[in-house]
């Protein structure tokens, strides 16, 4: 195991409890527990945590807001505090959460599995829910109690601008880079506690949707700040297909004011080439595990299907699971998909 530490997307308007559709088919093969594994391992990350520079990280001075603005930032995460017992279970105790992302104060719980520590640990980032609607915790309370009743410690960010999270007003028109940032700050938290129950040599990430997109734009910001991660039923990995798939159609006033300060695609390809993960993919050091529904209506397939062609191009280590018929959310499929999470991070993280 690696002794090493060191999207944003704008579905606006989806939500993790979108009605589920069929989309149209694409012919993929790998349906039905199909995997589309890369044959390629994944270079070896710079120790310490931090980023190597890979060949597609931009020279200084980048756009302020960009994946290599983050890139050249010193990311600090720190203060992990444990608050009031939530829940009691015969697996696992839960605690509201705070913990500092650079300059501001993010909430979140975390489940601490019973028994003789230290167990290894994942971060999870929820998909898109109205922060107006929002409750900490909110997102996957599925995968916080069965990975905690699996013997992980896991902590569940609410994200900036979130429940009892501090805010960010510029968060949103600068392409919601920020939640990437408390994702980053999230494990380097974990480990900075130097909790006895926490294994800071085995950390993983668990996005799904939206979160997905964020564990991409952490995977290329960091290279080898986390041992491997996991998406389900992601964005895609170009903010701009998200922007004309949930915003743009609904009228949201943010797409002007995102497009006002940073130009459309076709006034500004560089800036909308520097917020999409895929273009740095050469970056990436981890394991990636990722899962889709072939009737998700909500993120299309074939998004994933061309960011796992990315990933497999630069010679990156990176599974495709699909599971014909199934949703955004995962229905009955859900458990398959568990089971195979539980494998990937036993293999990469135990």
């Amino acid at each position: 195991m690696r002794s090493l530490r060191g999207l944003t997307s704008l579905a606006a308007g989806l939500t993790l409890v979108a009605a589920v559709g069929c989309t149209a088919g694409d012919g993929s093969t790998g349906d039905a527990d199909g995997t589309h594994p890369s044959s390629a391992s994944a270079p070896a990350p710079t120790r310490g945590g931090g980023e190597s520079p890979g060949p597609s990280a931009s020279p200084s001075p980048a756009d302020p807001v960009s994946l290599p603005a983050l890139m050249q930032r010193e990311h600090r995460g720190s203060d992990l505090r444990l608050g009031a017992v939530r829940v009691r279970t015969g697996a696992y105790t839960q605690y509201a959460v705070t913990y500092r992302s650079g300059g501001l104060t993010i909430s979140g719980i975390m489940n601490v599995p019973r028994g003789e520590g230290p167990f290894p640990a994942l971060v999870l980032a929820h998909g898109y829910i109205d922060p107006d609607v929002y409750t900490t915790g909110r997102g996957m309370p599925r995968e916080l109690d069965l990975l905690a009743r699996n013997g992980y410690v896991v902590l569940h960010t609410d994200y900036r601008n979130h429940a009892g999270s501090d805010d960010d007003p510029d968060n949103d028109v600068n392409l919601r880079l920020g939640y990437t940032e408390d994702v980053i700050a999230a494990v380097r938290a974990l480990r900075s506690a130097a909790r006895p129950d926490v294994d800071d040599e085995r950390i993983g990430l668990v996005g799904r949707s939206m979160g997905g997109g964020v564990v991409y734009n952490a995977l290329v910001v960091a290279p080898g700040l986390v041992d491997a991660a996991v998406v389900f039923a992601p964005v895609s990995s170009r903010p701009q297909e998200n922007i004309d798939r949930f915003q743009r159609p609904e009228g949201d006033p943010l797409v002007e004011e995102i497009e006002a300060a940073h130009g459309t695609p076709e006034e500004n390809p560089e800036f909308w080439r520097q917020v999409s993960p895929v273009t740095y993919v050469d970056r990436v050091t981890e394991p990636l595990l990722i899962h889709h529904g072939t009737a998700d209506d909500t993120c299309p397939l074939a998004w994933t299907r061309a960011t796992v062609a990315a990933f497999e191009a630069a010679g990156k280590d990176v599974e495709l699971r699909t599971y014909r018929g199934e949703g955004h959310t995962f229905g009955p499929r859900w458990p398959d998909s568990m089971d195979a999470t539980l494998t990937f991070l036993e293999r990469h993280l135990r």
